[in-house]
């Protein structure tokens, strides 16, 4: 097999200092491994007559970035709906959906996707705004952070929601002043209702042609692996038929961590902990590997429904979508198969309640290695970070979530000195915690750059003169990068294949028009992808 030489670059590894140099020139490849990672001269000293050499012209060389807390077939679903994230009024929202119908009159449905709480009337959106201008076709508008739904009149009528029908658990039917379903549905009333509907109206087409949208746009930002974190039946079916019209293979690595509902029984919650074993253990996928489970724990604090340990502004609170005593069966019966446990945990009380439930695994089953994760942490009771480092828990935190363009509502939700903590991604660094970065798309824009231009500014990438949020908070370029490439791969137990550009490791990488440590972070905003390699082939060109 011949090699590749690719030069003319300035490679950023991402290696700690005990692993390798930070900076080298050039890259040698051999099949789907680095040879090579090093000097230029010693470098081509490597290539024969046969092999192939490619002048990267003086761009930016990064490891492929992971991005370990995504959903793969909701972004691809999202990625062909009508956006919402920046249409800021409720006018806006409105024009944007009735286009849409003009543009496509006959389709059963109009379906809308990352609208904000702050961009409706007093943060509290219902039916009669969107009946106002589309009252006879079923709307239904996933929220930014695909916690809740916004609905008109005719998708309750599709659903069969009234005002008698009751709230399932962990979830709520928002609700007027009379008791009549007011178009709003929050954490599991939006997964019941729903997602569960327009799965079952979904096509295997659609789903099929949702998965590849989302892996074209992944290796187009220079993403080259991903963790689904809401993975199911119906992803395990459609990734099956793509791979298989593929021949067999993706250009794209694909984890999955197993979706448990809380069904309040515990028999139930165990069988669907089994066939996360079952899958996990099963050799028949070498595209596709089982990591563990997920467990939605709370909701959100933009909708108030994240499980906090002090009330919201409004005196409000929510109570987990996993309490403690139904969530430590599953949590200690997954850690005894060796599975990884992914614990959503927005809010202080959830993520106290997560960290409780790891310890009793810990206790019940005593030593065994285990590297289990903490989704979001957005806002953690002090000493969360060393707790977790004591534990070996990774914090999986998502830059691009306190986007200052779309926190405004987050703050006043919170409303007092809580907000001066949030997403606090130094405090686990410097507790010695893993701190794994990603983007949760498509609660959030899925492109790398931007999330790193957060997570290195704290400023907003959708609009760059917003002042920065909590900036003492910002991290080094550098160490941004390492953890969406480096500890992002450690996070999925990856750490030995890929995650830095090393000799044996995985050749992925991303080549970049543009170089931020030269020409400032705000180089990141404008900055192209314009090579992705997956395991030493070139996947994605512009």
């Amino acid at each position: 097999m011949s090699r590749t030489l690719y030069t003319n670059a300035r490679v950023f590894t991402a290696n700690r200092a005990e692993q390798g140099p930070e900076w080298v020139e050039a890259l040698v490849v051999d099949g789907p491994s680095i040879a090579y990672a090093g000097d230029e001269a010693s470098a081509r000293a490597l290539i024969g007559a046969g092999d192939e050499a490619v002048d990267l012209k003086g761009c930016l060389v990064l490891p492929g970035f992971l991005d370990v807390h995504s959903h793969l077939h909701l972004l691809g679903d999202a990625l062909g709906r009508v956006q919402l994230r920046d249409a800021r009024d409720l006018g806006e929202i409105q024009a944007r959906l009735v286009a849409a119908r003009e543009a496509d009159p006959d389709a059963p449905r109009v379906l809308g996707v990352s609208w904000l709480f702050d961009s409706v009337p007093g943060s509290s959106p219902t039916r009669q705004m969107i009946d106002e201008v589309l009252p006879d076709v079923p709307v239904y508008l996933d929220a930014n952070d695909l916690h809740s739904t916004w609905v008109n009149s005719a998708a309750l009528a599709e659903l069969g929601i009234t005002r008698d029908t009751p709230d399932p658990i962990g979830g709520r039917i928002g609700r007027a002043a009379d008791g009549e379903p007011d178009g709003m549905l929050y954490e599991t009333a939006a997964m019941f209702f729903v997602w569960r509907f327009l799965g079952e109206v979904t096509t295997d087409a659609d789903r099929d042609a949702a998965a590849e949208r989302a892996l074209d746009a992944y290796l187009a930002a220079g993403v080259t692996g991903a963790a689904d974190m809401s993975f199911g039946e119906p992803d395990l079916e459609s990734w099956s038929r793509v791979v298989a019209r593929r021949g067999g293979e993706l250009p794209f690595h694909l984890v999955a961590y197993w979706l448990i509902e809380n069904t309040g029984d515990e028999a139930q919650n165990l069988a669907q902990v089994e066939r996360a074993v079952e899958l996990s253990r099963a050799d028949d996928r070498p595209w596709l590997r089982v990591a563990g489970i997920k467990l939605v724990t709370d909701g959100v604090i933009d909708a108030c429904t994240a499980a906090m340990n002090a009330p919201y502004a409004d005196g409000t609170n929510e109570a987990p979508i996993w309490p403690y005593e139904q969530m430590a069966p599953v949590v200690a019966a997954a850690d005894a198969a060796g599975l990884q446990i992914a614990l959503h945990a927005i809010g202080d009380l959830a993520s106290d309640s997560a960290l409780d439930a790891l310890e009793h695994a810990a206790a019940v089953n005593g030593d065994l290695p285990r590297r289990h994760r903490v989704e979001h942490l957005e806002y953690a009771s002090p000493g969360t970070a060393e707790r977790m480092a004591r534990l070996g828990v990774t914090a999986s935190m998502q830059p691009v979530h306190c986007d200052p363009s779309i926190i405004d509502n987050w703050i006043a939700r919170l409303g007092d000195e809580r907000v001066d903590r949030g997403f606090a991604w130094p405090e686990y660094r410097d507790a010695g915690a893993l701190l794994a970065f990603s983007t949760d798309a498509p609660t959030a824009p899925h492109l790398a750059l931007p999330n790193l231009f957060i997570a290195a500014t704290r400023r907003s990438a959708l609009d760059p003169s917003l002042p920065p949020y909590n900036e003492g908070f910002a991290l080094p370029l550098g160490e941004a990068i390492g953890h969406a490439t480096r500890d992002a791969a450690a996070s999925i137990c990856a750490e030995d294949s890929r995650g830095r550009l090393a000799e044996g490791l995985a050749a992925d990488f991303a080549v970049v028009d543009a170089d931020p440590f030269a020409e400032g972070v705000e180089a990141l905003l404008a900055a192209r992808i314009v090579r992705t390699v997956v395991a030493g082939r070139t996947v994605f060109e512009r």
